[in-house]
């Protein structure tokens, strides 16, 4: 036990601590947190394997952080309680333990005699004190009175508040390292879905994107509505910077993107016989139009927001941004098919169409829509509240500990021949200039008593 209380009371680990907890917190700051393994890959290459096994990519949750965590509190627990009873009992329990020559010795003391009995002095002494606002203890040691009077004492305990706040504010970063999480939701107008490990649904109302003149975006807004037992429970509307918190989740606007999966497109089709004519075509992926009596066929296949050929040649979409927006479609006519190929709504001539027959028919890609999702990032961080109190307590300490120092007066009194002797220390760790002058007005009253 002994050597567990030594090893956890030494500065020196406390110190080895912090600078460890510092250099990793620096770590997580600088490796973005939570995020996919393919963007860790695309982002360090082969040392995202290493990174994701060390667990450094969600670092505030890791086993190996949350263990210095632990073992710093340790450390500030055992530093505290070494301390603090020795505190309590300096506060609590009057010590008398000093001498004429002690007190003489201290750098605001002093030394005089006057006519009249020591119990007389005594009384007005301690009336004199008490106005100041001093707690006073006594004792009687070889003849002599020894007083004491202390007041502030809370300023010894400064420090201990630091430590306890320090504490409170660790056990709420364990706390979320072990309960706490944070994801991310896709989630499209109409839709409600269920939050991880809360007892509410989440339901989005409606998505708005606002863009600058230049075409840029400005800014995203969800309309969000929070479902409880079957119920509305809460409406708001976020936006970056502003989220909605509810039952200790907090729900913020992170990014948003098109559902690509039940896209609709516009189609322009142009005959140029018998008669030259132009007719619009409006359909979803999976869908066909028909004309000219059903002899016609146009058939939309399959869309890709962002098209490129792959080094096999094959198409796929390069991002889920509607960068490079291709459709493939097929025309047959009386069974036969006459086009097939793919339509560019920003490169109408690069067009890759394919003629099986001399024609009379052209396509053109001049629109397309897709539903488009709200990206709400998901936090739940159950230890907040004590990070809160925790500082708190830890400026309360630091106000105690610069603002309230403790004071104390040491006097000792005998009598001889009728006259009273006193000597009078004062002692302060902090304002001693301040301590100074309320001591002299204390000795000066002394002097003045009859």
């Amino acid at each position: 036990m002994k050597s567990f209380i030594r090893f956890f009371s030494s500065v020196k680990l406390a110190i080895v601590l912090l600078i460890v907890i510092t250099l990793a917190s620096i770590l997580g700051t600088l490796i973005p947190q939570h995020r996919s393994p393919a963007e860790y890959a695309a982002q360090y290459g082969q040392l995202s394997g290493l990174l994701i096994r060390l667990e450094v990519t969600k670092l505030y949750s890791s086993w190996w952080y949350l263990a210095l965590l632990i073992m710093f509190s340790l450390n500030t627990i055992v530093c505290t309680l070494t301390r603090l009873f020795s505190k309590i009992r300096k506060v609590f329990k009057h010590s008398f333990n000093y001498s004429e020559k002690s007190l003489q010795s201290l750098s605001h003391s002093a030394n005089f005699s006057q006519k009249g009995s020591e119990n007389g002095l005594a009384d007005s002494i301690v009336r004199s004190l008490k106005k100041e606002g001093f707690r006073i203890g006594s004792s009687k040691k070889d003849g002599r009175l020894l007083l004491r009077g202390t007041k502030k004492s809370l300023g010894y305990f400064g420090s201990d508040f630091v430590h306890l706040g320090l504490l409170v504010i660790l056990a709420g970063g364990i706390i979320s390292g072990f309960a706490g999480f944070r994801t991310s939701l896709q989630i499209s107008e109409g839709q409600t879905l269920t939050v991880p490990t809360a007892d509410f649904n989440l339901r989005l109302d409606k998505f708005t994107t606002e863009y600058y003149e230049n075409g840029s975006v400005r800014d995203w807004k969800s309309d969000l509505t929070v479902i409880e037992n079957g119920e509305e429970a809460l409406t708001k509307t976020i936006e970056v910077n502003f989220p909605l918190s509810y039952k200790g989740y907090v729900f913020y606007q992170g990014f948003y993107g098109w559902d690509w999966s039940y896209p609709s497109v516009e189609l322009v089709m142009k005959k140029t016989s018998p008669v030259e004519s132009e007719e619009t075509i409006k359909l979803h992926i999976g869908e066909k139009a028909v004309f000219d009596d059903g002899d016609l066929e146009v058939h939309a296949l399959h869309f890709v927001p962002d098209f490129i050929l792959n080094d096999q040649n094959e198409v796929t979409t390069r991002s889920l941004q509607p960068n490079n927006p291709a459709v493939f479609i097929k025309a047959l006519r009386g069974g036969n098919e006459v086009f097939n190929g793919w339509l560019f709504a920003k490169f109408p001539d690069f067009a890759q169409m394919h003629s099986r027959t001399e024609g009379d028919l052209n396509f053109f890609f001049s629109r397309y829509e897709a539903g488009q999702y709200s990206g709400i990032q998901v936090a739940y961080d159950p230890g907040v509240n004590w990070i809160w109190v925790g500082c708190a307590l830890l400026m309360l300490g630091l106000c105690v500990a610069f603002y309230w120092p403790p004071r104390e007066i040491r006097l000792i009194l005998s009598e001889m021949k009728g006259r009273a002797s006193l000597t009078i220390g004062g002692i302060t760790t902090k304002n001693k200039d301040s301590f100074k002058k309320e001591f002299d007005r204390l000795v000066e009253t002394i002097r003045r008593q009859p």
